[in-house]
């Protein structure tokens, strides 16, 4: 949980509260204020549940690559002769097709 939900609920609370004492003086200034914070506050917990789980996705397409990287890496090393002709390959493809 970061601080954006913290904080989001923190306001979304103090906004109910604020809400509920300008409807129980009538004053309906306090009563919008409160509704406007409370609004606020859902918003911010929106957005910090919405970047906890970016986070969680670009953490997990970070290990994926780094897996990727990882697995090309060994069969390198494993082939070093055959990844060599494979980029070369592809050095002699993108040549022709930028040529034309």
């Amino acid at each position: 949980m970061d601080t954006d939900r913290i904080g989001g609920t923190a306001k979304e609370t103090v906004g109910k509260a604020e809400a509920g004492i300008g409807d129980a003086l009538g004053d309906r200034s306090t009563q919008a204020s409160g509704y406007a914070r409370q609004a606020a506050g859902a918003a911010q917990d929106v957005y910090g549940q919405a970047k906890d789980q970016f986070g969680d996705q670009l953490s997990d397409a970070t290990d994926s690559a780094q897996r990727a990287l990882n697995s090309l890496e060994a069969e390198v090393k494993a082939r070093p002769l055959i990844a060599l002709l494979i980029a070369a390959l592809i050095g002699y493809v993108l040549a022709q097709l930028t040529t034309r």
